[in-house]
């Protein structure tokens, strides 16, 4: 085992195995949401990846929604990595991703409210945005839009989830 410090860098394409190993537990303990490895690559410039050594210790992705609406996504840290702070450095690395590109307000849906509550979220109930916003979010096919306007048709897959928005 490694004493160094993990590298937090864009994801390659050659690292799609191994985020996709990170998050398969999780998954099964349906704490993240499975996703087929098209999906991965297909949205491969979304992630950041932590490095140690050559072997991906943790994961996280920005997906944008709107104009100035971004979520976080598949924030994952491998078991030997958990209470290292590496999970709160990539998500702070996702962050400035988003400040980069203009986006001012960042959603998750989550059961680790403890996490984000510490790094600046906070529930939310109801709408985050106005309505002419919502009638066009709701053309969108992607399921983590669905789930942050709270539409009745995820609500299975969300239950014990916590919808939650930080202001940048």
């Amino acid at each position: 085992m490694s004493g160094g410090t993990p590298v937090i860098r864009r994801a390659r394409t050659s690292d799609v195995r191994a985020i996709r190993a990170l998050v398969a537990p999780l998954a099964e303990r349906r704490v993240l949401v499975s996703k087929e490895a098209v999906t991965y690559f297909e949205s491969l410039q979304e992630f950041r990846v932590a490095d140690l050594d050559g072997r991906v210790v943790g994961c996280g992705a920005l997906h944008v929604m709107w104009e100035d609406l971004a979520e976080i996504r598949t924030l994952a840290v491998a078991p030997d990595q958990l209470g290292t702070g590496l999970g709160g450095r990539l998500l702070e690395a996702l962050v400035e991703d988003a400040r980069e590109i203009g986006v001012e307000r960042l959603f998750c849906l989550t059961f680790e409210t403890d996490f984000f509550v510490r790094h600046g979220f906070e529930v939310i109930e109801g709408q985050a945005v106005p309505m002419d916003v919502y009638a066009e979010l709701l053309r969108s096919y992607d399921e983590g839009v669905a789930e942050f306007l709270d539409l009745e048709r995820v609500k299975p897959n969300t239950l014990g989830n916590t919808r939650m928005l930080r202001t940048l």
